[in-house]
């Protein structure tokens, strides 16, 4: 079976609408938190954030995700809503200042923080939790009138090390049935259809080798209806089946680039419509590759 053209979507944000599926669109990941699993500590300081997050759109970023807390495996510590928004205002704030059409987002499953974030210049909310953790964040966004993803995530991070395995034909079903149950979510609360992009979440409370056979049938989520996004950037499973390259010992975060790649691309290939990555650049010049191989089809 051949590759498929992605369906085209007009993805409603606050202020604008972006075109989705005539060509990928990149997304800067940009943690501002000291304990990121892969840049963490590097851009806690927000005119460090702001510069890096410029770097990225100068190297073609399409969006900017900003975070403020990490869910990183076995260390995840919650923080409260007031620190999280102290990390991410003053980042959203000095960026707009510098590029006032920047189309940000803010990587939250906070309503209070969205809330802030939004009306200090955000265009989308980015829930890891698919609307499944914080009861009044379907209800703000429906309010704020702004983009949104939802993505899958199978359990808290605290739990993912000890949650039963699944099995190779579990994976993608759970995926499927969890954004469905997410959209519907979002729907019954007033959010617009044209306003949702679903994520399968990669990596979140899905253990190393159960990542590939969801991206192996990711092009199954198509008939949800929506626009995908997929964030596969350094990933520990990817690390993992590295190993062998590396004296048996999982490729460090920094030694995942070309790994992130192949990865990446096969995502797009199997329909990802946004990317979202640490290095714009590589990822940049992957997707108008694949590009060309759909525009192929």
């Amino acid at each position: 079976m051949g590759f498929q053209r992605r369906d085209e979507f007009a993805w409603q944000l606050r202020t604008r609408c972006l075109a989705l599926g005539p060509r990928t669109l990149v997304m800067g990941v940009l943690n501002v938190t000291p304990d990121s699993f892969s840049d963490g500590g590097l851009f806690d300081d927000p005119d460090k954030a702001a510069s890096h997050a410029l770097r990225m759109l100068d190297e073609g970023a399409d969006l900017i995700d900003i975070g403020g807390e990490s869910t990183r495996p076995g260390r995840y510590a919650p923080i409260a809503a007031e620190e999280e928004q102290r990390r991410v205002l003053p980042v959203i704030e000095s960026i707009l200042k510098s590029r006032p059409d920047a189309v940000l987002s803010i990587d939250t499953y906070r309503a209070s923080t969205a809330e802030a974030a939004v009306s200090a210049g955000a265009e989308i909310v980015n829930d890891i939790s698919g609307f499944t953790w914080d009861p009044d964040l379907p209800r703000i966004c429906a309010c704020l009138g702004c983009g949104v993803v939802l993505m899958h995530t199978r359990g808290r991070s605290s739990e993912w090390r000890t949650l039963p395995p699944l099995a190779k034909d579990e994976v993608l079903p759970l995926v499927k049935a969890g954004l469905a149950q997410s959209l519907e979510t979002a729907l019954a609360a007033g959010v617009e259809r044209c306003r949702i992009v679903l994520d399968p979440g990669y990596g979140f409370g899905k253990s190393f080798d159960e990542n590939y056979p969801l991206l192996a049938h990711q092009d199954e989520l198509r008939s949800l209806g929506q626009p995908v996004l997929a964030g596969l950037s350094r990933k520990s499973f990817l690390g993992r089946v590295l190993a062998p390259l590396h004296e048996g010992v999982n490729a460090p975060v920094n030694e995942r680039g070309n790994a992130t790649i192949a990865a990446t691309t096969a995502a797009i290939l199997a329909g990802a419509h946004i990317i979202r990555v640490h290095d714009v650049r590589p990822a940049l010049e992957a997707a108008r590759i694949a590009d060309a191989i759909l525009a192929g089809v």
